[in-house]
């Protein structure tokens, strides 16, 4: 069975930099989908803890984007051929709203990047996610739209009440 969850991570990621696009050039879009990427795997790891998790979201899909655009207003316009929508499919509505929590709140990126220690001793998070953690000022910049709190309050509410669940403490992480 696929356990890899690099498809959901990108296809999320790639979907949370085009609803909140960076400001600026090529560095600001490398930054800031460097922050968008940290934010949406911790989330993942979160949700998908083990091999078992992630092998059953790959095989049954994670839901795709559809209400994520509704939400947001960013629906596609008109028809599209499959190769530019398919990898919508592949979005994880529960998944971008743990990462914008966790971008929009560093006591809750905090939080997780140290359940995700807990759970995995091997694990380098803090040089992992970085960006998450401790951005500088040109991360902050780059990603103005992608950590503003207000902006990603729609996306944020849905399933805040199911990361702070999994973030207490003592609570078992198994999905």
């Amino acid at each position: 069975m696929l356990t890899d969850l690099s498809p959901l991570i990108a296809a999320t990621a790639r979907w949370l930099t085009g609803a909140y696009p960076p400001a600026g050039g090529a560095l600001a879009a490398a930054l800031c989908e460097a922050q968008a990427r940290q934010a949406v795997t911790a989330a993942a790891r979160l949700r998908y803890p083990t091999d078992i998790d992630a092998g059953l979201v790959t095989l049954a899909g994670p839901g795709g984007a559809g209400r994520l655009d509704w939400i947001t207003g960013t629906e596609p316009d008109g028809d599209h051929p499959a190769e530019e929508w398919a990898w919508r499919t592949w979005v994880d509505e529960v998944v971008a709203s743990w990462a914008a929590a966790l971008l929009t709140d560093a006591r809750l990126a905090a939080l997780a990047v140290a359940a995700l220690a807990d759970t995995d001793p091997g694990t380098q998070t803090a040089a992992e996610f970085r960006r998450l953690l401790a951005p500088g000022d040109g991360d902050r910049r780059a990603a103005a739209l992608l950590r503003h709190p207000d902006l990603l309050a729609p996306v944020t509410e849905l399933h805040r009440g199911q990361l702070l669940d999994r973030l207490t403490p003592g609570r078992p992480l198994a999905a």
